[in-house]
């Protein structure tokens, strides 16, 4: 009798079948981190954002002189997203007294999470007492083109 040692072809297709399960939930784990972070420094950024804005502006009775390149410029900070988009301010053409930061360049899912997103600072989280976002989107322009618009001042 003969007594072979080695593995058989099913041995190894078992293994390579494992092997691929544990991959393709490594990448949904990686990717979900990914989609988290960027999230996490969208809503920082947005923060810095409407502090700069109030700082530099904060003794004005209203924002119409708003210049986003020139407030990027003075706080140190880029006007790109992590998204490829970019933020831009803009006075509220109903009220000069509020500015509008947009993040543009959006997928679809992070479009409609910001737009829900509770933005407790904002005109409309404050008018609604904490029961509306704050944030208004137009998430049907396709990934990649989607825009959130978030109100704060008085």
């Amino acid at each position: 009798m003969k007594h072979e040692s080695g593995r058989s072809m099913i041995e190894m297709l078992g293994v390579l079948a494992i092997m691929g399960v544990i991959t393709g939930g490594a990448i949904l784990l990686i990717s979900s981190a990914m989609r988290t972070q960027k999230r996490n420094t969208v809503n920082e950024e947005v923060i810095q954002i409407v502090m700069g804005v109030r700082q530099l502006l904060g003794e004005y009775d209203d924002f119409s002189n708003i210049n986003s390149s020139t407030i990027f410029s003075v706080m140190g900070m880029s006007s790109k997203n992590p998204y490829g988009g970019t933020y831009e301010l803009s006075v509220d053409p109903a009220n000069s007294r509020q500015f509008v930061v947009s993040v543009t360049g959006l997928a679809d899912a992070d479009c409609e999470y910001f737009a829900t997103k509770a933005w407790a600072d904002s005109v409309g989280y404050m008018n609604s007492d904490g029961k509306q976002s704050g944030a208004t989107g137009m998430c049907n322009l396709g990934n990649g083109k989607n825009i959130v618009k978030i109100t704060y001042g008085e």
